[in-house]
């Protein structure tokens, strides 16, 4: 437990700065939800699809690097919503965040790799005994499960080679630069490698979930007018989805613009996202368990994280949508 809550301290210096403004009210008296974002790409695709301009609630968008820091904020009461991956979910249900998970996307998962330098001798996991390897960014993270379940599927155990925790950033510059042997990395770092030439040792496709959740904090949810709004939000957030869905071109060009990227590789990330937003059904119950499970069993958490009771699957349900959108 004081490993999961000591990922979450290190985030605090980020947190501070959007506590402050978080936690502003709305000038004209509105309900206000904060809803969470990292990298700021929830916000731009929300402002193309332009869904969110007559909302009867005001909103405020907080911005974070990453999902630690994130979940963090919802923690200290910050932000109200928190979209992230699976393995950061079970890692903030690990740290007790007050949380509910109200929907999921389902991605191929492609977009989660262990790379090798492209001139490397290293071909399979097998060959990473007695290697160098980077995670990143934390434990607990999407690349961290990809290369535990890959080295237990290889019959490898993690102490025949070296596992070392970097920044994406650092870590990019280190695999560049040849100071590493391989990679566990996901999104634009991994598309931009493979872009430059890294060869892929395997990617998450057969073994992480792809499953994206939409958390919700619990204060947030006991609030009668914020939970009103919060169900009016997510409504809106399936539409911006189904448009960056099918306006692949334009979701690619405000990747680019947000993150940097070159057009090409913010093309390839948005060909890996599946990012239609669905209820949360028995089987995603069931493969976030698994990973939960399997977390456990690789000792990155504690105690086991029961996935079902941090579901609430009433704000996400027809007939709890249709009485949204007549109000």
């Amino acid at each position: 437990m004081a490993r999961c809550r000591s990922i979450f301290k290190r985030a605090l210096v980020v947190v501070a700065s959007v506590v402050l403004a978080a936690c502003q009210r709305s000038g004209d008296g509105r309900t206000e939800i904060v809803l969470g974002d990292q990298a700021g790409l929830a916000h731009a695709k929300a402002d193309a699809a332009g869904v969110f301009r007559d909302t009867p609630y005001a909103v405020r968008w907080a911005n974070f690097p990453g999902a630690a820091p994130l979940f963090e904020a919802m923690n200290a009461g910050a932000v109200d919503t928190a979209p992230a991956g699976d393995a950061p979910l079970i890692l903030a249900g690990a740290g007790h965040v007050p949380l509910r998970i109200v929907a999921v996307s389902r991605s191929s998962a492609r977009g989660v790799g262990i790379l090798a330098p492209k001139d490397s001798p290293i071909r399979t996991i097998a060959d990473l005994r007695g290697r160098h390897v980077i995670v990143s960014s934390a434990r607990g993270s999407i690349s961290q499960y990809l290369l535990l379940e890959a080295l237990r599927r290889a019959k490898v155990a993690p102490a025949d080679l070296t596992i070392g925790f970097l920044l994406p950033n650092d870590a990019a510059s280190a695999f560049e630069a040849g100071k590493i042997d391989a990679w566990a990395t996901f999104g634009s770092y991994q598309a931009i490698a493979e872009a430059r030439g890294a060869r892929v040792l395997i990617d998450g496709r057969g073994i992480n979930s792809g499953i994206g959740v939409l958390a919700v904090s619990e204060a947030a949810l006991g609030d009668p007018k914020k939970r009103v709004a919060i169900a009016d939000y997510v409504r809106r957030q399936a539409q911006v989805n189904l448009w960056t869905r099918s306006h692949p071109d334009a979701y690619a060009a405000i990747y680019a613009q947000r993150t940097g990227v070159p057009i090409g590789v913010a093309r390839t990330i948005v060909s890996w996202e599946n990012p239609v937003l669905e209820p949360v059904d028995a089987k995603a119950v069931h493969d976030l368990q698994d990973v939960a499970d399997r977390f456990l069993a690789f000792g990155v958490i504690p105690e086991r994280v029961n996935i079902a009771p941090l579901v609430d699957a009433t704000l996400f349900t027809g007939k709890f949508q249709a009485s949204v959108a007549r109000n």
